[in-house]
């Protein structure tokens, strides 16, 4: 073969393989989407039996209220949640990411949720919960009773071993 043919087959095939890479590169790629909400009760693919009834706080119980409002930012939860840093999903070619983080009122405004909350209240008439030091409910837990019938919401500081290490929450 002659020193030209070599010189044009090379340039081809390096064209060919740059075309096809960017091809790759563009026919493989997915969109991504991440929301910030404070309810897994807002999650598209989450479906909520009841209202979020498991409020975290942002900060411990006696600094979280100061005469009768809410001076901590809180989220709040209904059911299982394995992982307290949010969930994805994919939806077609694009992979829509749901973060929990503290509502916008208060300390802790916007805070990502997960190893962040001080204090726990349960407002269920019916479920008990417990919160975890791990995702995917595992390692030391705490239990929170639920709501006795017209009775107020307990409301509890995190044991030292699970403030700002908190991870998921699962019925109790």
């Amino acid at each position: 073969m002659k020193k030209t043919s070599r010189a044009r087959l090379g340039t081809a095939l390096a064209t060919v393989t740059a075309a096809t890479a960017l091809v790759a590169a563009t026919a493989g790629s997915a969109q991504a989407a991440e929301h910030k909400v404070t309810s897994n009760c807002d999650v598209t693919w989450i479906n909520c039996a009841n209202e979020p009834l498991l409020m975290l706080f942002y900060n411990s119980k006696e600094l979280a209220v100061k005469d009768g409002s809410y001076t901590s930012s809180w989220a709040q939860f209904y059911g299982n949640v394995s992982d307290y840093t949010g969930t994805s999903q994919y939806q077609g070619s694009t992979l829509t990411t749901f973060r929990y983080v503290f509502n916008g009122s208060g300390t802790g405004s916007w805070q990502y949720m997960k190893n962040n909350a001080a204090s726990v209240q349960n407002c269920s008439g019916t479920d008990a919960y417990r919160v975890y030091f791990n995702s995917g409910y595992g390692g030391t837990s705490q239990y929170f009773q639920k709501r006795e019938p017209y009775g107020s919401c307990p409301w509890s500081n995190l044991i030292s071993a699970l403030k700002n290490e908190n991870a998921s929450q699962h019925f109790a």
